[in-house]
């Protein structure tokens, strides 16, 4: 960010991939090539994420199959974190973990009590190849996360058990953007399949 540059103005708003697309339940490929074309998608990233009121936002929710994630996100003393990973590395996620409300651009207007560490480091790249490692704590350490269960074909749904997870695959249900896609035809097309436990 330096001269002044904000991340996602040079980038174009997306369309967001819902549950149901199939390019949420794919294992993301890692990046080979630090081009230009890292760099589009990263503004992309943040236009789109910054659009859609997220904390954070992986490329495999507008789309793009690759190990690519950005966030501006506060942990719990409100501090803010604003970056992006590129073929990110989820290297310790421990202490305590914590339930609590977690939403997600790609199943919008939905949120549950999901578990997570409170603790989280991340290793990777920057979109010019400079290794880089995260540490994130509370929140932060949340969304660092959710964004790394992304780019494992993985939603925050797949954590849940029990009555949370039969609540929110009836809320789903009932969503106007599953509805619209119940036809298994274009993106969403949510079933109750797509909300899984993880093994």
């Amino acid at each position: 960010m330096r001269h002044g540059s904000i991340p996602g103005a040079r980038g174009r708003v997306r369309p967001l991939t819902l549950l149901g697309d199939p390019v949420l339940r794919e294992p993301c490929r890692d990046v080979t090539d630090f081009g230009p074309e890292l760099s589009d998608l990263v503004e992309d990233l943040f236009a789109t994420m910054y659009a859609a009121q997220g904390v954070g936002l992986a490329a495999n929710q507008i789309g793009s199959a690759l190990r690519v994630f950005v966030y501006d996100c506060p942990d719990d003393e409100d501090v803010r974190h604003l970056g992006h990973l590129v073929n990110p590395r989820l290297v310790e996620a421990d202490g305590v973990v914590v339930r609590g409300p977690e939403g997600c651009l790609s199943l919008p207007g939905l949120e549950a009590g999901t578990e997570r560490y409170d603790h989280a480091v991340v290793e990777g790249f920057t979109a010019t190849g400079e290794p880089v490692t995260v540490h994130g704590t509370g929140f932060f350490a949340r969304c660092l996360q959710h964004e790394c269960d992304h780019l494992e074909g993985r939603v925050y749904a797949d954590r849940l058990t029990g009555w949370r997870r039969r609540r929110l695959a009836r809320q789903i249900a009932r969503t106007s953007w599953h509805r619209a896609d119940a036809s298994g035809e274009g993106r969403g097309g949510a079933r109750d399949e797509d909300v899984r436990v993880p093994r």
